[in-house]
């Protein structure tokens, strides 16, 4: 076999040129895409000083001891300089191995985990059956969609307080209850009352967004994969389970993953619904509310740290969820 040379550079021709390093890529890529750049950099700066240097200060203060007592804070005209100091790791280790860490961290971890499992399944079961009522031809299929999207479009605070109302002693749900002859729980006082009512309306809230979510779904499916479907013999069980749920896949693991993290970050309905009256019905981030800013002396380290381990729950789950979807779908294509 015979190679050829060029004599003047004396490297075999046909030979790639070495690959830039990442400071030429950088300047190339900048040379040709400058005005990306200028487009996207306001953007980046906001989201810099919105979310970069929170979370950044948020982490340092999970390393010292800083509370509302040796805090920087300025009293009439006396301004008192922060005394707190750096403490390491302390305040995770006392978080999740500590004496109380499972009053403090594990029992409401575990509780959030039941929250957001049972919430997320709600959402997407009644979302999905709605979904498949509203996609067929049903006279005032519109005003049905309109009706059924009003809890999503209504504020939060607005739903969460008429529900506050109809939950109470003598509230419509159980006004209605005690004419029926039927128990009257404590919705707003019992533990596991709160917790049921919590998911109730957090449910309440979040099928509309599922609902239109897999609606559209379901009307980007092929009509002729049911139509081969019917043809070959199959029954409905058999046409939804082989042909609706495949083809929700993308939109149902989307949305999901979505419904998982906001459910589990679910900070309003909680707090609006119970404040600070239902210690056992609160999830992590609204405990870690509680030690920040709902009790005396603030706990503004310990509060940061809930914040950072919450960000490390999300950030573990999302990463195993999308290697899973991947490795179904790369079964699938086998």
């Amino acid at each position: 076999m015979t190679v050829a040379i060029d004599r003047a550079t004396g490297k075999r021709r046909g030979d790639r040129a070495p690959r830039p390093g990442p400071g030429q890529r950088l300047k190339h890529s900048y040379q040709k895409h400058w005005y990306a750049y200028a487009m996207i950099a306001p953007v980046a700066v906001v989201l810099g000083v919105i979310v970069l240097y929170p979370l950044v200060y948020g982490f340092y203060l999970t390393l010292t001891d800083a509370d509302s007592l040796n805090s920087a804070r300025t009293i009439g005209v006396n301004e008192i300089e922060a005394t707190y100091k750096f403490i390491g790791l302390d305040n995770y280790a006392e978080i999740l191995w500590g004496e109380t860490a499972y009053d403090r961290f594990w029992s409401h971890f575990i509780w959030t985990i039941v929250w957001t499992a049972a919430c997320v399944a709600l959402h997407y079961g009644i979302g999905l059956g709605l979904a498949l009522l509203l996609n067929q031809k049903l006279r005032g299929r519109t005003f049905y969609r309109l009706v059924l999207i009003l809890p999503w479009a209504v504020p939060t605070f607005v739903t969460v307080f008429g529900w506050r109302f109809m939950l109470a002693d003598a509230g419509i749900i159980n006004s209605g209850l005690d004419f029926l002859g039927l128990p009257t729980p404590a919705w707003l006082e019992d533990s596991f009352w709160q917790r049921f009512a919590a998911i109730m309306v957090n449910t309440w809230c979040g099928v509309p967004f599922m609902m239109v979510s897999l609606l559209g779904g379901l009307q980007s499916i092929d009509s002729t994969l049911y139509e081969a479907a019917e043809m070959d013999g199959a029954s409905a069980w058999q046409r939804f389970r082989h042909v609706t749920l495949p083809g929700l896949r993308s939109v149902s693991s989307t949305v999901v993953l979505l419904g998982i993290i906001w459910t589990f970050n679910q900070f309003a309905i909680i707090f609006l619904l119970f404040g600070n009256t239902a210690p056992d019905a609160q999830i992590l981030v609204t405990w870690a509310y509680q030690l920040g800013f709902g009790q005396q002396p603030r706990e503004f380290a310990e509060s940061a740290a809930y914040g950072m381990l919450l960000l490390a729950v999300l950030i573990v789950f999302t990463s195993f969820y999308r290697r899973w979807l991947n490795r179904n779908d790369q079964q699938l294509t086998i």
